[in-house]
């Protein structure tokens, strides 16, 4: 036995962002295997104007979102979801993975989002909600009656009585407890929670777990309004991964499944990709701050904007965390915001810097620049300051983006926007080619820029790494292989010591 887990050690001790199923082995939990895909192909281009109309309303559901995150003292194992994607405006999308739930096992195609807590998927009992997607995928519904496994969250359990600002938890006539999400752009969603079985691929220890479970809360959606009616993007759901207690973060550690801690690591070239990852991804250089306390998202506290080594004329309460204030990161959203505070004299800053070297065009009423030769070349870099001495430095690509060409030279466009509220939000365009460590348990964020491309640590319990991915990586066939070989060998031994 002991052979045969040093064997399965040395060939699935990593996790890769090549990987759509893999597998890594823990001393204290099981990893589990999703794979993520993007909302929108690769070569089919969205709009500036769509974009930003994408984050307002992504950032509605910020403001209007809570939860209660704690410290969580279990360690568990590693979740990993290798990411396609891009944070290119002209080809950005949603991200989306696979879940199974229920008994028999349902697949759903659900968002992940790290502004929200809570899992929800459509009902069989929707009549309003969407039966085909523009976005290539067949659709489904969980049918509650059909589910062996499947049980009510009653008016009088502890989660209904729970306080969450992004639900209202309600009475059915039936006892069951019911829950309602209002977005900003007037669409919403309603049902009632559930419990059911959550089903994934695990190693636990010495012994290949195969189609391993866990029961989890979740929504069940029977009412849906506004964009989430349509079908041109329609999915199954949202995969909540916030700070609140019913996310599947807080849910899976705290009962020892994975650890309080996710990461992830976005690819910035045209082809997108990358890893996500319930787990800390281990990288040298990697700097943290704390979060900022009592909040329902992960606030960080910026002090200042640093461009080409000079600090802006920033008043320093611009940056200041409040109710509406504050700054959030967040992969949800594609560009950055910075308050009106910071973004002009950011932009001040950027155009004074280049303006003797390439000519600025003002396009769809955004600053733009024709760019002759690299960014790289022209651009000054810019340092984001952080409480705790943590500083995140941006390349040209990391505040602009290529919005095609113009009397034949290259056009670049301000990446940073004005907020349309007051808060400062981080999105893709900065989080990109960096790998992002959320820390829960010692409430903080860290990062180091990163080649996404490559593979990563990953530590899954304290203090000690033992998964290392800085290695050749199986094939999917070739893991598909071993993990069919291990199962019949550990079968095999289980039988013969039952026998004996």
């Amino acid at each position: 036995m002991f052979l045969l887990a040093a064997l399965m050690f040395a060939v699935t001790g990593f996790v890769s962002p090549e990987f759509h199923s893999s597998f890594a082995q823990s001393a204290s939990g099981p990893v589990k295997i999703l794979t993520l895909e993007r909302a929108f192909p690769l070569d089919e281009p969205v709009e500036l104007s769509e974009l930003r109309a994408r984050d307002r309303v992504r950032h509605a559901r910020i403001l209007l979102g809570g939860g209660n995150g704690g410290r969580q003292n279990s360690v568990g194992g590693v979740v990993d979801f290798p990411v396609q994607g891009s944070s290119d405006p002209y080809l950005v999308g949603l991200y989306f993975t696979k879940v199974k739930l229920g008994s028999p096992p349902t697949e759903f195609n659900v968002q992940i989002d790290t502004g929200s807590d809570i899992l929800w998927v459509t009902c069989s009992s929707c009549s309003n909600c969407p039966h085909t997607s523009g976005l290539g995928i067949d659709l489904h519904f969980f049918d509650a009656p059909g589910s062996l496994t499947a049980g009510s969250v009653t008016c009088s359990d502890p989660i209904c009585s729970s306080v969450f600002q992004t639900t209202a938890a309600q009475c059915s006539e039936n006892n069951q407890c019911g829950y309602s999400f209002r977005y900003g752009d007037g669409s919403g969603t309603a049902g009632y929670y559930m419990t059911d079985t959550f089903y994934f691929d695990a190693i636990l220890g010495e012994s290949l777990v195969a189609n391993s479970s866990a029961p989890i809360v979740f929504g069940c959606s029977t009412f849906q309004s506004g964009d989430l009616t349509k079908s041109d993007k329609a999915v199954d759901g949202i995969f909540g991964f916030g700070k609140g207690k019913l996310s599947v973060v807080s849910q899976l550690s705290s009962r020892g499944i994975t650890p309080p801690v996710f990461s992830h690591c976005l690819k910035g070239d045209g082809s997108g990709g990358g890893v996500f990852v319930l787990g800390e991804i281990l990288v040298p250089g990697i700097v943290y701050s704390p979060l900022v306390p009592s909040q329902p998202h992960y606030n960080l506290n910026l002090l200042s904007i640093d461009v080409n080594g000079q600090m802006l004329p920033i008043d320093a309460a611009a940056f200041e965390t409040s109710n509406t204030r504050g700054t959030i990161v967040d992969t949800g959203t594609t560009l950055t915001y910075l308050v009106k505070e910071a973004y002009d004299p950011f932009l001040n800053a950027i155009t004074n810097r280049v303006s003797q070297l390439v000519t600025p065009i003002i396009s769809n009423g955004e600053q733009c620049y024709l760019v002759s030769t690299s960014i790289s070349d022209m651009f000054p870099s810019v340092s984001l300051n952080f409480a705790g001495g943590a500083s995140m430095m941006l390349r040209p690509q990391d505040y602009l983006f290529h919005y095609g060409f113009y009397d034949g030279a290259s056009m670049w466009c301000i990446g940073f926007m004005k907020a349309p509220e007051e808060q400062t939000i981080l999105g893709d365009l900065v989080l990109k080619d960096k790998v992002f460590v959320y820390d829960i348990a010692r409430q903080r964020i860290g990062w180091a820029n990163y080649d996404c491309s490559m593979s990563v640590n990953v530590s899954v319990t304290s203090g000690k790494d033992l998964v290392n991915s800085g290695q050749t990586c199986l094939n999917i066939s070739t893991m598909d292989m071993l993990l069919k070989l291990f199962s019949s060998i550990l079968l095999a031994l289980l039988v013969c010591i039952s026998l004996t």
